[in-house]
């Protein structure tokens, strides 16, 4: 197995070249990809050439995720099989490579596995920020792909070439690390997971190029494209061969294994939440004779627990819920009432009361499903601590 790393350079002068000297310790490959930095330290392409560690630059900032790709690309016309990426700010140990070398070698002979590093948040100086980016990452991505990665976020990853180089993302920043790992799965990689040690410094030392409104919203609009696309009827690109696959079994043989299997199917509080608020949004909107085909459709799509979905929309069927959107959306029209309501005005005029519907649906369905959502995860999450208590 042919294994490089691969330090995506910003603006690090105090410590890429303690990173990428101890890189070079440990692996015979080391490439450090400088993204347009204005800060170097002295006589940094000389060390670097003299121990044999090649340097590729960028003309200009590109961002975290182009770097990579960068680095990646050179490797791929080398002919390696993994580039190992870490951070060039010394969050990340060197030491650990070996690790992932390990791993490599024993799980990664099909060059179908990406093996990322899952940070210790208990060790001091960890930003709050990272904490909950984490937290807020992991959860969009099993949302997206059904897979459970601890650390989505980190940048201390194993990535596979051959697949990696399949991709097409539009990431070229630090969203790169999830959508990366979002159509790696997609694709079919497989995930393995290895402890790492991180090292954070105090907050007067601590150096980070994350820009907290422009890189979160990237985030949020990228895990909203995700999303949009995961629900998208056409299937996304197969990077690896695809595994023998175990035999079928029939549900009306085997009745009790499929209901366990829908019961416990991403039955966390989080999930079992969003299952319960997408389920409400849509069986408010005016659906007409086919709400329980979209819900079934969106829960296949994101893998949500379609018991929870199914049981839930049962609560807004007709007539109060649609009486209550007409109403409103009647009174957003004509900023009045509709006073005259019986069989004739709701049931035989409908026709006429559709944009009604409609407007109100889009004020009541997300009110619905935030309260919706928010009553189960509430409720999920007692009945599991009692359950492990």
């Amino acid at each position: 197995m042919l294994i490089a790393a691969v330090i995506p350079l910003y603006n690090n002068p105090d410590t890429i070249l303690d990173v990428a000297l101890a890189c070079r310790k440990k692996l015979t490959k080391v490439v450090v990809v400088d993204d347009a930095s204005t800060k170097l330290p002295p006589e940094f392409e000389q060390t670097l050439a003299d121990n044999d560690i090649i340097l590729l630059q960028h003309p200009h900032n590109q961002g975290y995720g182009a770097a990579i790709l960068t680095g990646i690309a050179k490797l791929s016309r080398q002919g390696f099989d993994y580039a190992i990426t870490l951070d060039a700010d010394a969050q990340h140990s060197p030491e650990d490579l070996s690790v992932f070398v390990e791993a490599i070698e024993k799980e990664g002979i099909e060059k179908d596995v990406i093996f990322v590093g899952v940070r210790d948040f208990s060790v001091p100086n960890v930003p709050e920020s990272s904490k909950f980016g984490r937290s807020f990452s992991n959860f969009w991505v099993k949302l997206e792909t059904g897979i459970a990665c601890e650390d989505t976020q980190s940048g201390y990853r194993a990535y596979p070439i051959s697949p990696i180089m399949k991709i097409r993302c539009i990431s070229r920043r630090y969203t790169f690390a999830v959508e990366s790992l979002v159509r790696a799965f997609w694709g079919g990689v497989r995930l393995r997971e290895l402890p790492i040690h991180v090292t954070y410094q105090t907050k007067d030392k601590y150096v980070s190029h994350f820009r907290p409104f422009m890189d979160n919203f990237r985030f949020s609009m990228l895990h909203t494209w995700l999303v949009t696309r995961r629900l998208l009827p056409w299937p996304v690109k197969r990077l690896v061969p695809k595994p023998a696959t175990p035999p079928f079994h029939n549900p009306f043989l085997h009745p009790i294994q499929f209901l366990r299997f829908l019961l416990k199917e991403n039955a966390s509080p989080q999930l079992l939440a969003v299952s319960a608020g997408v389920s409400t949004f849509l069986a408010v909107l005016p659906l007409l004779s086919c709400h329980m085909l979209v819900i079934l459709y969106v829960c296949v799509c994101l893998r949500l627990n379609k018991i929870m979905a199914l049981a839930i929309q049962n609560l807004y069927m007709p007539p109060v819920t649609p009486f209550l959107c007409i109403e409103l959306g009647y009174f957003l029209r004509k900023g009045c009432f509709l006073r005259e309501a019986s069989m004739q005005t709701i049931v035989h005029e409908l026709h006429l009361r559709l944009l009604d519907w409609l407007l109100g649906s889009l004020v009541i369905a997300p009110l619905f499903a935030v309260i919706a959502g928010a009553a189960t995860y509430f409720i999920a999450r007692r009945i599991q601590r009692n359950l492990n208590a």
